[in-house]
């Protein structure tokens, strides 16, 4: 732990009855602990919520580019008939790889680094509940994805999907080490994930500032918090699979071996009931964020609610009954059959009910169009669009016709990127400010936003016709349109979707641009307001960017929207309500300074969490290659977690003697 004291003031240090903004080197002391102020252990050491967030960002952009990458060279060879860009063999990896980038890689890392980010500082919170163990799991997340990345220099990518289904994914199916790399980086990747949920979930539970009942948290945290409860429950579930793969690929074991006796539905059955919950692992993110958007741009407070987030809590718990309409054409039986069918439509009615409360959010309010408020428009739109293509798979005959057809595809995508990527962009520009302490360009934003819009309709548009007329999803070439040798016309809508994959890119890559634009040296973006939005919920409450204690005193929390309450007074009758702004939010944030709490505790930076991270991937390596690597990278493991264990628990156990900085005045906690 880390301790900033506030000095004893001096009898003269200002005039009886008048406060002063707390500074570093006024009303903290120093930092109790060596620190690195700046450079790269500054970050690779840190145990701060708010860079492991970044940092968990800035991989996961990192990943989307390269899952992008990996879509432009398969809609390339699916632009015209007889496409020769890649082999079979390339193909099958590049299309495998392609999900499994986006779902583990981009939207998860993604949505992590918002709830690392933004759930301390929404709940009142100085960190997370376990800050080491935060840090781990960004380490074991970025080597689990370096590592799985690596398979493409050392003999080729996973081959088999990323659903990887029995048999193909063993060994006489897919004799590379592809699958291996597969299973094993998932595996770490899982690691962190599970690592992350359990400290977010306690977090929630134990960490609230007083007076935050759980009905009183921002909705982006409680979308956040039922994910991390899905997490809890669904990684196990795809672990055990990875592990029986790995036996199966490795060992010599025989689990989805059907000559010696075993079933391969096995492994659909166990991968399912993770990917369905996976979906709303995805989804949930985005929703809890353009539900603080919606109310902030529409001048309105959130309609029902109860209603959100009951329903988020709703479409978390049903999930868990609809992964086996995944498996309709595997012949269940028509008991099961009816049974997932209506667990499916089921599910249909929470995020209805959502949809619902968002439009009502809107209605009658004083609508402000920034971009952050376009992309939550946006993904109401698309997401709807692609829920109601999904919702045709709950009637089995129609699933029966569209199953492994570009229809699937188009469904997904519709749902992932319509509802996942718009609303992470939407948190984007709205949070941006709050990170970096700068407002993105929103001329360059809605540029961004509307090419996003047109490239994903024409890119996934077109996948619904062109799979109803039969067109299959993982065919890696299509042969030309010849009248009367049975062949489909498939020329058109093929061209329409590479080209609409192309504007979607040019979309992204003005996002990038935008970031150069603001951030470039000599830049003279000026920095951003306080509250920029004249925004809703507590993690305003705060200095932009927050200083790494998060906030001068522990907010004490008597509303929903507390910090709209504090801005504004109701001064309606009955049930009529009237607001008043009685302070501004810059204002609101000085009087929180002005009576800072004297002791501030913080935890000290460690660099054990990144040892730790590192000897997965060196066992993972020595189950492909060598044992002795799993020796090696056993060894690391030990010693890191021994060192972690003996590190003073409280910097003041150490030698460090804050006074003596070596001719420095101070290391003050500003410069942190």
């Amino acid at each position: 732990m880390a301790i900033i004291e506030r000095p004893a003031e001096t009898p003269d240090a200002r005039p009886a009855g008048t406060a002063q903004a707390p500074t570093a080197a006024t009303n903290y002391g120093y930092l109790r602990r060596p620190v690195e102020t700046t450079g790269w252990r500054s970050w690779a050491f840190t145990v701060d919520h708010k860079k492991i967030g970044i940092m968990y960002g800035a991989v996961a952009m990192f990943f989307f580019i390269i899952g992008g990458l990996e879509a432009g060279l398969i809609r390339l060879q699916l632009a015209g008939p007889d496409g020769t860009i890649l082999s079979a063999d390339k193909y099958n990896q590049m299309f495998t790889m392609h999900a499994t980038t986006m779902v583990f890689l981009f939207v998860m890392p993604m949505a992590a680094a918002f709830a690392n980010y933004f759930i301390p500082l929404q709940i009142g919170a100085r960190d997370v509940a376990f800050p080491r163990l935060n840090a781990l799991s960004l380490w074991v997340f970025v080597f689990g994805g370096v590592f799985l990345n690596t398979s493409w220099f050392l003999g080729g990518g996973a081959d088999g999907g990323w659903f990887m289904y029995a048999p193909n994914s063993s060994v006489p199916f897919s004799p590379t080490n592809g699958v291996d790399f597969w299973a094993l980086g998932l595996q770490i990747t899982g690691i962190a994930s599970l690592v992350g949920a359990i400290n977010l979930i306690v977090t929630v539970l134990n960490m609230r500032a007083p007076g935050m009942s759980m009905m009183k948290m921002p909705i982006f945290t409680w979308m956040a918090f039922v994910v991390q409860m899905l997490l809890l429950f669904a990684i196990p579930v795809i672990t055990v699979a990875l592990f029986l793969l790995m036996f199966q690929r490795s060992f010599g074991a025989t689990f989805f071996s059907v000559e010696a006796g075993a079933d391969p539905l096995l492994w659909q059955h166990l991968f399912w009931i993770f990917g369905h919950p996976e979906v709303y692992i995805l989804v949930l993110p985005s929703f809890g964020i353009i539900s603080e958007v919606l109310p902030v741009f529409s001048k309105k407070p959130l309609f029902g609610y109860p209603f959100v987030v009951f329903s988020g809590a709703a479409i978390g718990f049903v999930g868990w009954g609809v992964w086996a309409h995944h498996m309709f054409a595997s012949g269940l039986g028509p008991v099961s059959v009816a049974v997932f069918s209506v667990a499916t439509m089921a599910i249909a009615v929470p995020t209805g009910v959502k949809i619902i409360n968002w439009t009502l959010t809107m209605w009658g309010g004083k609508l402000k169009f920034t971009t952050a408020m376009l992309f939550a428009v946006g993904l109401i739109v698309q997401f709807t669009i692609g829920g109601l293509s999904g919702v045709t798979h709950a009637v089995a005959p129609s699933d029966t016709q569209q199953t492994d057809t570009y229809y699937i595809v188009a469904h997904f995508h519709y749902v992932i990127f319509g509802g996942a990527v718009l609303g992470l962009f939407s948190g984007f520009y709205y949070w941006w400010p709050k990170i970096f302490g700068k407002l993105l360009s929103e001329g360059w934003g809605k540029w961004n936003f509307w090419l996003m819009i047109a490239g994903m309709n024409l890119t996934f548009g077109p996948m619904h016709i062109i799979g109803l007329q039969g067109q299959p999803r993982r065919m890696y070439v299509w042969t030309e349109f010849r009248a009367g040798e049975g062949f489909f016309n498939l020329g058109f809508w093929n061209l329409v979707a590479t080209i609409g994959t192309f504007i979607l890119a040019v979309g992204v890559l003005l996002f990038l641009v935008n970031i150069w634009i603001t951030h470039r040296p000599g830049s003279k973006t000026p920095p951003a307001p306080a509250d920029p939005w004249d925004a809703r919920s507590l993690e305003w409450i705060t200095s932009s960017p927050p200083k790494e204690y998060n906030f001068a005193r522990t907010p004490q929390v008597s509303e929903l929207d507390e910090f709209f309450h504090r801005k504004y007074e109701d001064v309606g009758e009955g049930d009529s309500h009237e607001y008043v702004q009685r302070m501004t939010g810059e204002e609101v944030i000085q009087h929180e300074e002005d009576n800072a709490d004297p002791n501030i505790h913080l935890p000290a930076p460690s660099y054990w969490p990144m040892v730790l991270a590192f000897s997965l991937p060196i066992m993972a390596y020595g189950v492909i290659y060598n044992t002795l690597l799993i020796v090696a990278g056993g060894a690391i493991a030990v010693m890191a977690m021994f060192g972690w264990a003996l590190e003073p628990a409280d910097a003041e156990q150490s030698d460090y003697d804050p006074t003596d900085d070596g001719g420095e005045t101070s290391k003050e906690l500003a410069n942190v």
